[in-house]
């Protein structure tokens, strides 16, 4: 959210000068409103950089305050004319946001201030001209608070300025590259993408969308759309880049999961957190237009309350009554390095407590991992003799059986074990029979 937003000048006489803010002594105290808050920023310390040296003119610049509290964002403009005093014309539009916040898409707004003002002044001095000349046009300060209120509310503005010039900016939030999808990767949804299809998408995006269903991997979304692999990644990038999907991996009875510190929050119930495991993963819960829908989780894997996954008062009880929070507790923390999956399930029917009668197992998992509960530890393995090649610069590695060349490039502890059952179509004991007929001690087999 915007702060503050001002207008400054270089008067010769004065120098750095602000000749507009909004709201009123946001950035310097005005002496017709005494009773405003003081002053965001020290003006006396951050004068400097608000019309700093010529080598920063026509730049983008942030500088914060020296409380670190606040960002002052800036594009300094020179223009440079016989007719003004000095020969240049010297402003500088800024923003003033809080520091911690995502500055990249107000860039764009204060570059379209800077850009859009220092055109109108070529054009007809409309800055050095501002108070001089009665022509019945809004004042500055009055166009700022308009665009800070705006911007704000609604995220864009539409002023008029004269008329021939109008003041057109949106914000645009920004969203970081996405990571790279790989086909040992398995999408899940964030909302219901086959009821938003849209005719007029990419024909690529129609054919996977109703292959997104938690469980397929992106290799196996790509065959049964019909479509080539590297497309297929191509368009889940683009639904990971506007958050609409999130990336796991492949589940397998023999993987192992370990717990994260945040399991603690699930322990304590926080948000009410376990109900919401009973509605997503009790078997007894799944009823017919029961939502299927992922839990979400919050920008640092914080539970959040899943406004979708909703059961009617009756399902609730029934839940309580087929699975305490007790024993989905016990279920959640009992995941460790060394535990598969297959072995965590053996662990609590020879407790007495059948899990699968109760608790569909995957969606358990994907649940914690969701929410930050969890984490895959994924196996690797290491080759003595693929790393001595590579250290002399050997890439391959040949040996009499060419399918253990294959597996051999995978031996440089970087590929999972996902990766390798995806690319070569192996399932992992037939991987691990492979790596077995390789000289004794060459195989080493780890986890992380």
């Amino acid at each position: 959210m915007i702060q503050g937003i001002f207008y400054a000048r270089f008067l010769p006489q004065e120098g750095t000068k602000i000749v507009a803010q909004s709201p009123p002594g946001c950035i310097v105290a005005t002496t017709y409103a005494p009773h405003l808050k003081p002053p965001l920023v020290d003006f006396d310390i951050i004068q400097e950089y608000i019309i700093p040296r010529k080598a920063f003119f026509n730049r983008f610049m942030t500088v914060n305050s020296p409380d670190n509290k606040y960002s002052i964002l800036g594009f300094p403009v020179s223009i440079p004319n016989e007719r003004y005093h000095r020969n240049e014309f010297i402003f500088n539009f800024g923003l003033v946001v809080e520091s911690d916040a995502d500055q990249i898409p107000y860039e764009r707004l204060v570059r379209r201030l800077a850009v859009t003002f220092a055109e109108m002044e070529r054009q007809h001095d409309y800055l050095s001209s501002e108070g001089c000349v009665d022509d019945g046009r809004r004042p500055i300060e009055s166009l700022l608070e308009i665009v800070k209120e705006d911007l704000n509310n609604y995220g864009e503005c539409m002023i008029p300025v004269d008329d021939a010039n109008t003041l057109n900016m949106k914000l645009f939030p920004y969203h970081p590259p996405p990571a790279p999808v790989r086909g040992w990767h398995v999408p899940v949804a964030k909302m219901k993408l086959a009821e938003i299809v849209d005719p007029t998408w990419d024909l690529t995006l129609q054919k996977i969308i109703p292959h997104i269903d938690g469980v397929n991997d992106v290799r196996r979304i790509a065959w049964l759309a019909d479509v080539s692999l590297p497309l297929t990644q191509i368009a889940l990038q683009h639904l990971l880049y506007y958050d609409t999907i999130l990336l796991l991996d492949m589940f397998f009875f023999g993987s192992c999961y370990a717990p994260r510190p945040g399991v603690h929050d699930f322990i304590v119930n926080r948000d009410g957190v376990v109900d919401e495991c009973a509605g997503y993963v009790c078997v007894s819960s799944h009823v017919p237009g029961s939502s299927s829908d992922p839990p979400t989780a919050g920008a640092s894997g914080n539970t959040t309350k899943d406004p979708i996954i909703e059961n009617s008062t009756e399902q609730q009880e029934q839940q309580q009554q087929n699975l305490s929070n007790y024993q989905l507790i016990k279920l959640m923390t009992t995941f460790c390095a060394g535990r598969s999956v297959m072995e965590w399930i053996k662990l609590h029917q020879d407790a007495g407590f059948d899990v699968l009668r109760h608790v569909d197992v995957r969606r358990l998992v994907q649940f914690g991992v969701i929410k930050g509960f969890l984490y895959r530890v994924h196996k690797y393995v290491v080759s003595k003799q693929y790393l001595e090649s590579l250290a002399a610069g050997r890439r391959e590695v040949r040996s009499e059986d060419e399918e253990e060349d294959v597996l051999l490039r995978y031996a440089d502890g970087c590929h999972c074990f996902d990766q390798i059952i995806t690319e070569q179509n192996m399932t992992d004991g037939e991987i691990m029979r492979k790596l077995r007929s390789l000289e004794p001690g060459d195989r080493t087999v780890f986890y992380r």
